[in-house]
């Protein structure tokens, strides 16, 4: 695997010496990268995983470790190269305790990320991966195709047999009633999201203490959408949520505001009953049924 590697470390640190030992690479200069190589079956998470950190270091430098190589989007599907990945590495600690980091990861993340749209319109140029789910992406003129078919794709998922049955219809009915009823109204901008922003894919950097995300899995869409995960799957320090709101305002209708976050947290418990079966199918059938009941 050096092969891989070493031209482009010598275009960072032309005079460096290496020591590989992966998945952390380490210079004679002091400096240490990450770097990991897939099998030709992973080429496509890969490719989404560089392009969705590409896109978050050009909104919010430093936000997320910075790509300096990787196979990239352009390449043939087809071609017998093995994807790779090379980046900074970051220290990252914990950061759900950390009260004063969780305010500055709510404040960049209103300021920079979420503020930086896109001229395409809603979805990504490439596919990328929820946990082990490839979302297709694609461009929509509106959010409420997008998210619609972002639901459609985790249905299509499921097999429409015994619990999950119910799953599916009551899904049909939330892509057929619920989305048009919250989403069509907003007027809102595609910004970029980190797409899978939970407590373990966020934390602190050890050596600069600032906040820093990784693992994502990123689109252009709502900003509430990037919350969601964020709730329900470990959480983050309550300063987050009011730093974040205090620069970057609730959506109007603000009324709507929690039954789209129940909306946007559907995404994520079909996604979790795709992945893990049954276990996550009562908590998704849950929104869906508060979803429904609300919705004229």
């Amino acid at each position: 695997m050096d092969n891989i590697f070493l031209p482009h470390l010598q275009k960072i640190e032309p005079h460096a010496q290496f020591v590989f030992s992966f998945p952390i690479i380490e210079s004679s200069l002091g400096r240490k990268y990450y770097a990991k190589v897939g099998s030709l079956s992973e080429r496509e998470q890969f490719v989404g995983e560089a392009e969705s950190l590409r896109a978050i270091y050009d909104a919010a430098p430093g936000l997320a470790p910075q790509v300096f190589a990787a196979v990239g989007p352009d390449n043939p599907a087809t071609t017998s190269e093995r994807p790779y990945f090379l980046s900074e590495y970051r220290n990252i600690t914990s950061l759900t305790s950390n009260h004063k980091a969780g305010e500055e990861f709510g404040m960049r993340l209103a300021t920079e990320l979420h503020v930086y749209k896109s001229t395409m319109g809603f979805g990504f140029h490439v596919p990328t991966f929820c946990g082990a789910t490839r979302q297709d992406n694609g461009w929509y003129q509106t959010w409420e195709e997008c998210y619609s078919a972002m639901i459609g794709s985790l249905l299509a998922k499921l097999p429409d047999t015994g619990r999950f049955s119910e799953l599916c219809t009551k899904g049909e009915q939330v892509r057929s009633k619920v989305i048009p009823f919250l989403l069509r109204p907003l007027e809102i901008q595609p910004v970029l999201l980190h797409g899978d922003l939970w407590s373990g894919n966020a934390g602190i950097d050890s050596l600069s203490g600032q906040p820093v995300i990784f693992d994502p899995s990123s689109y252009y869409g709502h900003n509430e959408a990037d919350l969601a995960i964020a709730r329900i799957f470990g959480g983050f320090p309550h300063g987050f949520f009011e730093k974040y709101h205090e620069h970057l305002p609730k959506t109007e209708p603000v009324d709507q505001y929690e039954l789209r976050a129940d909306l946007y947290e559907l995404y994520h418990y079909l996604n979790h009953t795709v992945l893990f079966g049954s276990l996550y199918a009562g908590s998704a059938l849950r929104k869906m049924t508060i979803l429904l009941g609300a919705c004229p």
